[in-house]
């Protein structure tokens, strides 16, 4: 895979995007009233169901699309099923931890909260997880800025807003809970930073109309990345709260 070839297929997807820290999932076991069991909502390629997996001894992943759960990541311990966020079929309090990555945004957020009340035991812990701008270098990031996040910012739909405002417009009714700044660090090509690129549902709506953005993207920013691969980061927003 290739900046020539656009993201589109939900197993492209799950290759090209950026991966979570351990110790973010570490964090949220610690502050579940138990481990036994975790909800990961509108988990896409399951990578956050695979995190909480290693520290909840039942992990249940759902998403709205059939397809992105069909490339989801397997794991022992983790189900997979298609159910919207916002009305799943589990019982009440089943839950020590709900995990939502990378989705608030797409999510109807009023029901889906209701959802997550009914669904947590006492005491259970909710995590808001999100991330938008990745940093490389100052000099870097503005020619980044100018070639890519310029043309494909007008093409994003309207909720994404709530992702960039790090979810600060949001409504959030469970009990904060204070935690650690955590990031995501990967070691990237210009090529896989712009297969990432890719994934953004701005970018696939802008290709519609210019398929050939990524490739003209990605030559103009080649003399400012260099060669080889270089540290790409990803700082977390972590809203974390408590049921009460």
């Amino acid at each position: 895979m290739s900046a020539a070839d656009p993201i589109w297929d939900s197993d492209a997807y799950a290759r090209a995007r950026p991966l979570y820290p351990d110790e973010l999932f570490a964090f949220l076991a610690e502050q579940a009233p138990a481990r036994e069991s975790a909800w990961d909502c509108a988990t896409g390629n399951g990578q956050a169901a695979v995190g909480l997996a290693r520290h909840f001894r039942r992990v249940e992943a759902t998403d709205a699309s059939a397809d992105q759960v069909a490339h989801a990541h397997p794991a022992a311990n983790v189900r997979y099923s298609v159910q919207p966020g916002e009305a799943t079929g589990f019982a009440d309090a089943s839950f020590d931890a709900v995990c939502v990555a990378e989705a608030l945004h797409w999510l109807e957020v009023d029901r889906f909260y209701a959802e997550a009340r009914r669904v947590l035991r006492d005491r259970g812990v909710i995590a808001i997880v999100g991330y938008s701008r990745q940093r490389i270098d100052e000099a870097f990031d503005a020619e980044f800025h100018r070639v890519v996040i310029t043309a494909v910012k007008p093409h994003f739909p309207r909720q994404i807003g709530h992702l960039w405002g790090r979810y600060k417009d949001l409504a959030f009714p469970f009990e904060p809970l204070a935690a650690p700044a955590f990031e995501m660090r990967m070691r990237w090509t210009l090529a896989q930073l712009m297969d990432y690129v890719g994934t953004w549902s701005g970018t696939r709506a802008l290709m519609a109309i210019e398929p050939e953005f990524l490739r003209r993207a990605s030559a103009q920013l080649e003399a400012s990345w260099g060669s080889g691969a270089r540290d790409v980061v990803f700082p977390l927003t972590l809203n974390c709260g408590r049921k009460a």
